[in-house]
């Protein structure tokens, strides 16, 4: 089933003078067809390859045999990497359990640790502890001269040489970066290179913050077993109205970039309520932020998982400022999870959570905060998802992949770029130097 998605409770005539009005939108919506015809030139002239990864099947083999090495024999997996490095294939991740409170720590199969934080102590504990003869490493950087992915590596390397393992290195290690430019290596393909550890290509046409799709999120997930075909599959599902040339009316990416555009708030809340979302909410948070902050364009995005922020930030959404924009995610939890023995209920003091599911009082929260905050004046876009699985994990990557691009064409900026980032690294460097 595809995802489900519902403006109606952020529009004016809904909500009030804080929703959208609707010949704003409808006028952004129609903006919209430029943006699309946009995408699918890129499409056809093959300029940008993440519009052609959903339909590709020809890399997945060799995607799954790489995952299958760093999951063989392997106590854990130490992923380096930042940013669009590491949030994507944190994201997928997640359905295999990493990350998940409770169930992480007890999953079967390797353990998985994305050290995409640079933290001096976290590092240091984690050389201590991690059997490294049974640990695997995969360094993960486009440029292959992020900072931090080279002191990782570099520290490990350190690490496992000072253990007396030199002679495993090639068994141990595995690096993804862009192939040479120009004859010239990058610093870790260089330090690949020098300690004969194989390497992958990232396509050097693929962003980081879009490459969830390419080896970049993939490997990490066929390491855990997931179906990466399946992932594509979904992302194929949301690319598919697009190139089938919809009116930008039917294609759900078109009405969500209107949305965003026309409400002109410049605060957008993403509150998923899934624990197996809350990296994905994290990935769009680098993604909305990164493509579309530029020339004093842009929204903020703010991350938040439900119900537990309920608890938290529902306050300040609901009787706070009116420069918010909400979209709230749910799955399909009715009737699953434990279910509650009546007895037990009465001695709570909530007899009607007898028979119930843990998963029926999610469902009915996450129903509830929408229209809570619907009545409230808090313009609100929902997206339903029944099963959270590869498929439709895919399918809502790309999504808000092609909701970001169609917003950056109606705010006139260049969705693939961050210049003020790369200012940031120059910068740490030269301080670094003393």
């Amino acid at each position: 089933m595809p995802l489900l998605q519902s403006i109606e409770t952020a529009r004016a005539e809904r909500i009030g003078a804080n929703g959208v009005e609707t010949a704003a939108f409808n006028e952004t919506l129609a903006r919209c067809s430029a943006a699309l015809d946009w995408i699918r030139s890129r499409h056809a002239d093959g300029a940008w390859p993440l519009l052609h990864l959903p339909e590709r099947h020809d890399d997945l083999d060799a995607i799954r045999a790489t995952g299958r090495r760093l999951s063989s024999n392997a106590s854990d997996i130490v992923v380096f990497g930042t940013g669009g490095s590491s949030l994507g294939g944190q994201a997928l991740a997640q359905l295999a359990d990493y990350a998940v409170e409770g169930a992480g720590a007890l999953r079967s199969g390797p353990r998985l640790h994305f050290m995409d934080n640079l933290d001096p102590d976290s590092f240091a504990a984690l050389l201590a502890r991690l059997p490294l003869e049974t640990a695997h490493f995969l360094a993960i950087s486009k440029s292959g001269g992020t900072g931090e992915t080279l002191m990782q590596m570099t520290a490990a390397l350190a690490a496992v040489k000072a253990a007396g393992l030199s002679n495993r290195i090639p068994e141990l290690f595995l690096g993804l970066t862009e192939p040479m430019q120009g004859g010239k290596r990058s610093g870790l393909r260089a330090l690949c290179d020098d300690h004969s550890i194989a390497m992958l290509d990232h396509d050097p046409k693929i962003g980081g913050r879009f490459a969830v799709l390419s080896n970049v999120g993939l490997l990490p997930a066929a390491a855990l077993g997931l179906d990466i075909a399946a992932i594509r599959k979904g992302a194929a599902a949301a690319l598919t109205p697009v190139l089938a040339k919809r009116a930008p009316t039917e294609v759900p990416a078109a009405v969500g970039a209107a949305l965003a555009v026309a409400i002109k708030k410049p605060i957008a809340v993403m509150m998923a309520y899934a624990d197996r979302l809350e990296r994905f909410t994290r990935w769009y948070v680098q993604l909305w932020a990164e493509s579309l902050g530029k020339d004093g364009k842009g929204t903020t995005p703010i991350a938040a998982r439900g119900p537990v922020d309920q608890h938290s930030q529902l306050q300040l959404f609901i009787a706070g400022p009116r420069d918010k924009l909400f979209t709230i995610i749910t799955t399909g939890t009715a009737g699953r999870g434990p279910r509650i023995d009546a007895d037990l209920a009465m001695r709570t003091g909530e007899p009607d959570f007898a028979g119930k599911t843990i998963g029926d009082l999610v469902a009915a929260q996450g129903r509830a905060t929408a229209e809570t905050l619907a009545k409230n004046g808090c313009p609100v876009r929902t997206i339903h998802i029944e099963r959270l699985d590869e498929t439709s994990l895919g399918e809502l990557l790309m999504h808000f992949m092609l909701e970001t691009i169609i917003a950056a064409h109606l705010l006139g900026v260049d969705p693939f770029d961050q210049p003020a980032v790369e200012e940031g690294k120059v910068l740490a460097k030269q301080y670094l130097k003393g």
